[in-house]
């Protein structure tokens, strides 16, 4: 209280209003939103680029870089020690919650990325837009499952809205059929693609049962998600035992080693703001939020580089919008 009263003495009242009115403004919920939407959005929009030129790039003749596993590991051990950093310099309260409950987020997170990533390379191009469009649906439906979330009807109608919106504007009808002759996998990769969703749900639900429980905050969140996931994808390196070849490839390719640590940087970014959007919104706006990620990627390029826009696409951006705006105005009240 002594500093609060020599603070507004040695400030003039005008000063220190407007610095109230600032903080004030950071504290509201919309600004609160907007900066974790646009944190996501750059911070992955980043990632993905230095993704993409790891794992697309050829190096030398005809070598490509297969060792997913490993780069998932290095990105969670990165995440581990930001979270781990920030929770050290803002020195903060005990998590209590159950080791358990990360245990098993952590694995469903990471079980979900590993066989949506193998689905995708087996399944139809119509299924593909869908797979990822859809992603917000499981995490309601299993947050009522599993964190007894209560959702008014409207909501799931909105939640609706923008999936049908996303999935309309990704859509491109295909020009000539490829067809992947995938002989015995048939339904192979829709199942993957269902099972990685479910978990997608599993993972929000338990997310949501912590946030629900224990208060948690953000940084303790992501560093005990992190650190189960470096055990959980570990064990899948000793599996299958890339970490030799890994280290193999990145001694005659050494610039690999610069590109994994922006991916690192960027991630953790990421995840920064993913968890700070689960503690102030929950999972659920979380999952909406990398769910229109892409579109709006896609809108903004439209945009900025003038390519023309469909039918379809504008048909589908009102819908996204209008459900974003809906779901964020109306779906707000909560039936207990």
């Amino acid at each position: 209280m002594e500093k609060d009263i020599k603070h507004s003495e040695t400030h003039h009242h005008h000063h220190h209003h407007v610095h109230h009115k600032v903080k004030s403004l950071l504290n509201s919920p919309t600004v609160k939103l907007l900066v974790c939407f646009l944190g996501i959005f750059v911070a992955y929009l980043l990632f993905g680029i230095v993704q993409e030129s790891i794992v697309k790039g050829t190096y030398g003749q005809h070598d490509k870089f297969t060792y997913i596993l490993s780069l998932v590991f290095f990105q969670c051990i990165f995440n581990a020690i930001v979270s781990k950093l920030i929770l050290i310099l803002r020195k903060t309260h005990q998590d209590t919650t159950p080791s358990k409950m990360y245990a098993l987020s952590s694995f469903t997170y990471l079980f979900a990325m590993l066989a949506s990533n193998f689905a995708l390379e087996f399944v139809s191009y119509p299924m593909q837009v869908l797979g990822k469009s859809i992603k917000p649906v499981p995490v309601m439906l299993l947050g009522v499952l599993v964190a007894r979330k209560r959702y008014p009807l409207i909501k799931y109608f909105y939640v609706l809205l923008i999936v049908l919106g996303v999935v309309l504007f990704m859509y491109k009808k295909p020009k000539e059929t490829k067809v992947i002759d995938t002989g015995d996998l048939i339904g192979i990769g829709e199942f993957l693609l269902f099972v990685s969703l479910v978990f997608d749900g599993l993972t929000g639900g338990i997310q949501d049962k912590i946030r629900d429980k224990q208060k948690v905050q953000a940084y303790h969140m992501m560093f005990s998600m992190n650190i189960w996931s470096c055990l959980w994808a570990s064990i899948g390196i000793l599996i299958t035992g890339e970490m030799y070849g890994l280290y193999t490839f990145l001694k005659v390719y050494p610039h690999v080693i610069f590109k994994m640590f922006l991916l690192g940087l960027t991630g953790a970014i990421g995840q920064n703001f993913i968890f700070l959007t689960i503690e102030w919104f929950g999972p659920l706006t979380c999952s909406i939020f990398t769910t229109t990620r892409k579109f709006f990627t896609i809108l903004c390029s439209i945009l900025i580089f003038g390519n023309p826009i469909t039918q379809q696409q504008m048909f589908g951006t009102a819908l996204v919008f209008v459900g974003l705006f809906l779901e964020q105005f109306y779906g707000k009240k909560k039936h207990k």
